[in-house]
């Protein structure tokens, strides 16, 4: 059932629930979804309402040095930044998981085969692809696997020391509002918007209650057997670090708020190809079983253990003669949110695929496809396409029309970095404050030696591989490329690691089980508990994270005798 605190017949003091989950994006919505199954009951917490509104926006502002935060990565409204998200996604690698000596932090405390059986439920429950999919095997329609994709292009080019790694985004991305609206529609789950969290009551290591605030200025008050912050790598040190400053001493260690990572991404290198080509949809990226995606390129593992780098990839992005043209990717913007266009461009045929055509036909979108419209707005949006409508008929008569396919003579490279988890890379308590009085989170973070090191070694061996296999050349001046001029600098939205997971409150904030070190029913969910970031998209393990979570409180729950590392790992 939905609420909205900003109506006065809800009372100051709500129901008390089983368990509070702070935040209504991929990982409180998937942790409520799971709980609610098992019979407890759940509160919802979500500051924004149904909708997005200019107060919303105004709580979700940050202050930030280095590596910017874009707005649109931590909205408040019912599904969070799932709203905005444009649905890649992919598991973890097996050396993400590893202890790496180059780190002056653990890494994961649990292995990659404990997560295994989340990320199948995550696919099977949550619209990802199956796991297998993304190792190669054929989707479970029936579709083409990626290895067969990548027959079907120009090139089927032996990269020497280079790995492959699928990248996937479901058609239309998902929307975690709408998946879990059943849920939402029942008893079980008590969802109530306009509720912001002001203070966790923390009594004797224990969470006593949340208070929460109203557009109104009402304050109301739940209790719970558990609290679960699920609001984001950013907001989940903010609440920390807000009870900690309100006399919570040494709640979650000294590594609270420390080691934030992102993905810093940009463009930087080109590839000039020996040979013109048409069709490189596994490179380049396609259509076919529901599902978007593309295959990146990376150091191999081994090769990373033993050079003590990171795990980075680069997208290569074909450049057509409409390439980052407006009226494009308003067009691109305005068929995402037609279900009608969305379907005339989705391959029907068991077996087919569909080239995409434009990068912004999945996966990376910006701020002209992120920015606040009303009414006119979208007309404006019209009106863009109208006034590129030369370059916007080339493309529609490569993207639309069968048989006509256009040569590609050059493809950008599109950088993803995978950042180490250094402790100087950190979310703090601002000076400024919000509507409620509450300090603005500040974030600092920028790339470090050893992150820039790792990218320049792939650009390096891509411009080996490519000339060895006769691909083309690769331009790139990364290399020469500092600390004060470094180009990949743009925010991914992929917060992650500021109340990381371990053993040692010394260098953790939360244990295996995601429970805040020092406390006894308060955990955390999301990107912000992982160690390392690799290179993946984190929505993926974001969600496989809350199923098992949702395993471990309800069995701590349904036996409230039981210590808090009653769980088996």
């Amino acid at each position: 059932m939905i609420h909205d605190l900003s109506n006065g017949n809800v009372p100051q003091q709500l129901p008390a629930v089983d368990v509070a989950i702070v935040g209504s994006g991929p990982a409180g919505a998937t942790l409520a979804i799971e709980l609610a199954r098992t019979g407890l009951s759940v509160a919802v917490l979500e500051s924004g309402t149904r909708r997005v509104s200019a107060r919303g926006d105004r709580l979700r502002e940050v202050r930030s040095r280095g590596i910017g935060i874009k707005a649109w990565s931590r909205e408040r409204v019912l599904g969070g930044a799932s709203t905005t998200w444009a649905g890649l996604a992919a598991p973890l690698d097996d050396i993400d998981f590893e202890d790496r000596p180059q780190y002056e932090v653990p890494a994961w405390p649990i292995s990659r085969a404990a997560l295994e059986p989340a990320w199948a439920a995550a696919a099977e429950r949550y619209g990802f692809a199956a796991p297998s999919t993304f190792a190669g095997e054929p989707p479970a329609d029936g579709g083409p696997s990626f290895p067969e994709i990548k027959t079907r292009g120009d090139l089927q080019p032996e990269l020497d020391r280079i790995d492959e790694k699928v990248f996937l985004a479901a058609q239309p991305a998902q929307n975690f509002a709408k998946l879990a609206a059943d849920a939402y529609a029942g008893e079980a789950i008590q969802v109530y918007l306009d509720a912001t969290v002001v203070e966790i009551d923390l009594q004797d290591g224990a969470a006593r209650a949340l208070h929460l605030r109203s557009t109104d200025g009402t304050t109301r008050t739940l209790d719970a057997r558990a609290v679960v912050l699920a609001t984001g790598g950013i907001e989940n040190a903010r609440q920390l670090l807000l009870a900690a400053e309100r006399g919570a001493e040494g709640l979650g260690g000294p590594m609270l708020g420390r080691c934030f990572m992102n993905h810093p991404k940009n463009y930087r290198g080109i590839l000039h190809l020996q040979a013109p080509v048409r069709e490189l949809p596994y490179y380049f990226g396609c259509l076919a079983s529901g599902f978007a995606g593309y295959a990146g390129l990376r150091l191999p593992e081994q090769e990373q253990r033993e050079r003590g780098l990171l795990n980075s990839y680069v997208r290569l992005e074909p450049l057509f003669a409409w390439s980052d043209n407006q009226g494009v990717e308003s067009l691109v913007l305005l068929a995402k949110k037609s279900k009608v266009a969305v379907a005339a461009m989705t391959p029907r045929k068991r077996g087919k695929l569909t080239s995409l055509r434009d990068y912004s036909e999945t996966g990376d979108d910006s701020e002209l496809q992120n920015k606040r419209r009303d009414a006119m707005g979208w007309l404006g949006a019209f009106g863009t396409v109208l006034r590129h409508a030369p370059s916007v008929a080339q493309y529609l008569w490569f993207r639309v029309v069968p048989g006509q396919v256009p040569r590609v003579r050059r493809a950008r490279l599109r950088n993803f970095m995978e950042m180490e988890p250094h402790p100087d890379n950190r979310v703090t308590l601002s000076d400024e404050r919000d509507e409620h009085g509450l300090p603005l989170p500040h974030v600092e973070h920028r790339c470090t030696a050893l992150d820039r090191l790792s990218l320049v070694a792939l650009h390096e061996r891509l411009a080996e591989s490519f000339a060895a296999a006769g691909i083309g050349r690769l331009e790139s001046d990364l290399a020469e490329c500092g600390h004060d001029d470094w180009p990949i600098d743009q925010d991914a939205s992929h917060h992650v690691g500021t109340t990381r997971m371990g053993l040692d409150p010394a260098t953790s904030v939360v244990d295996a089980d995601l429970r805040v070190h020092g406390t006894d029913n308060l955990y955390c969910a999301g990107g912000s508990v992982f160690p390392t970031s690799g290179c993946a998209n984190p929505t993926f393990t974001i969600c496989a994270l809350s199923i098992r979570l949702a395993e471990h409180l309800t069995a701590r729950l349904a036996d409230p005798a039981a210590g808090p590392d009653s769980t088996a790992r």
